[in-house]
């Protein structure tokens, strides 16, 4: 059972370390990783000092506190609500409706984004209109991108995310809450003083585990939701080490290595740094 998992993380995770090297090479394809030349931080000086450095480490951070912040509450809510649901049918219809978006492809989601939100045709500007409003070229406006790819966000992971909450609260001991019944504590009591301390261990996990993927915005969803009139905002480490290595004339394999490097490198120091606070307050930690 563990055999294909480990080979996984031989391949996908491992094997790759050996390409890392590039970063600090200037690496030409004909001469192959070794023969090239060593230029050591070369790149890594070259990227702090170039002018896109600060807008992109302040649009992929906004993005990652954004969608952080938005997106943490909701599964705990409505696991929560969930979780005091008598109606077996409305509770699996519920969990069928919020679990679906998750399995819907990032392109379909994209060309539903762009469906709802279409200028002439699309639903969102309907109401808008009903409304008296002018309608809204929300893809054309800069500042109205990271709101639309967060909540999209939140909307498609939102009931997958609550999983591992229902999880958690289904082993919380059931006399707990027979105590807070007996005691008189309402459903609101229950849940601030039975199951958020229930679930809290997890939460604090899975919030270091986020933090530790703090500048791995990615960039599928966000290439396909680029134009030129939005780049302002939506431009991000991950699509410009696409476009650097895969999308331009010159296919500088070193250079978008190296910012990828930098970015794993930052991530591990908020993963190592979010953990050794917990550690220190005597919550919940990774190691």
């Amino acid at each position: 059972m563990l055999a294909l998992p480990v080979l996984f993380i031989i391949v996908f995770s491992y094997i790759p370390m050996y390409g890392a090297q590039i970063a600090f090479k200037n690496y030409v394809v004909t001469k192959g990783i070794w023969g090239s030349e060593w230029v050591g931080l070369k790149h890594l000086d070259r990227f702090i000092h170039s002018y896109d450095f600060w807008r992109l480490l302040r649009n992929t951070l906004t993005i990652s506190f954004y969608s952080l912040i938005a997106g943490f509450p909701f599964p705990i809510i409505l696991a929560l609500s969930l979780n005091y649901v008598r109606s077996v049918f409305f509770k699996k219809s519920v969990q069928m409706i919020t679990y679906a978006p998750y399995f819907i492809s990032v392109v379909v989601m994209v060309g539903i984004i762009f469906e709802l939100l279409d200028p002439r045709k699309g639903m969102v500007n309907h109401v808008i209109q009903g409304l008296g409003f002018e309608p809204v070229q929300f893809m054309a406006k800069a500042e109205w991108f990271q709101s639309i790819y967060v909540w999209s966000g939140v909307w498609q992971m939102v009931g997958f995310s609550c999983i591992i909450y229902l999880a958690a609260l289904a082993g919380i001991d059931p006399a707990l809450h027979e105590s807070a019944v007996i005691d008189g504590a309402s459903k609101v009591r229950r849940m601030w003083h039975v199951d958020l301390p229930g679930i809290l261990p997890i939460a604090i996990i899975l919030l270091i585990i986020n933090m530790g993927h703090m500048l791995d915005v990615g960039y599928e969803k966000i290439l396909l939701m680029q134009n030129s009139l939005n780049m302002r905002t939506s431009e991000v480490i991950d699509t410009y080490v696409y476009k650097v290595a895969l999308n331009s004339p010159g296919m500088n394999y070193s250079y978008s290595t190296l910012i990828g490097l930098f970015k794993s490198v930052i991530n591990l120091s908020l993963l190592i740094a979010v953990n050794q606070i917990a550690r220190k307050t005597r919550q919940t930690s990774l190691w």
